[in-house]
């Protein structure tokens, strides 16, 4: 197996809910270490930048807007093939269609505000990890 770095964010609606502890806990039982972690602000420009892929879709502004209400936690996470054992923790973006004892399952209140956003690839996640943490931050 290989060892691979992903990027997490708990969303608005998990951290408005003190839900992070309990995610963290499903991230660790899941067998993944988290190696860099801080509560933030998203700011509508980084915001915008992060989820610039899906600029032409009709749910982009309400994302965004979604993504600044409120803090988040944004993760490093590590371990073997991190960024599949991480979506597979998450579950399925419709919590109704998630497997049970997941994230999502358990803790989103919707397809919106599902609590947990997972890199989906290598080349996503190393991405994703620059844009929210430095060298220095990130300590496995």
């Amino acid at each position: 197996m290989a060892i691979e770095r992903t990027f997490s964010i708990i969303k608005p609606d998990a951290t408005a809910r003190n839900l992070t502890g309990a995610i963290n806990a499903m991230i660790e039982q899941a067998g993944l270490r988290i190696i860099a972690q801080k509560r933030i602000l998203i700011t509508r420009a980084q915001a915008e930048t992060f989820y610039g892929v899906h600029r032409a879709r009709p749910f982009f502004g309400e994302l965004v807007d979604f993504m600044t209400s409120g803090p988040v936690v944004v993760q490093v996470l590590e371990g073997d093939n991190a960024i599949v054992k991480y979506r597979d923790v998450m579950g399925a973006t419709d919590p109704s269609k998630a497997a049970p004892n997941t994230i999502r399952k358990v803790h989103a209140k919707s397809i919106g505000e599902n609590s947990a956003h997972g890199s989906d690839a290598v080349d996503t996640a190393a991405n994703e990890i620059a844009q929210f943490f430095s060298g220095n931050e990130i300590v496995g």
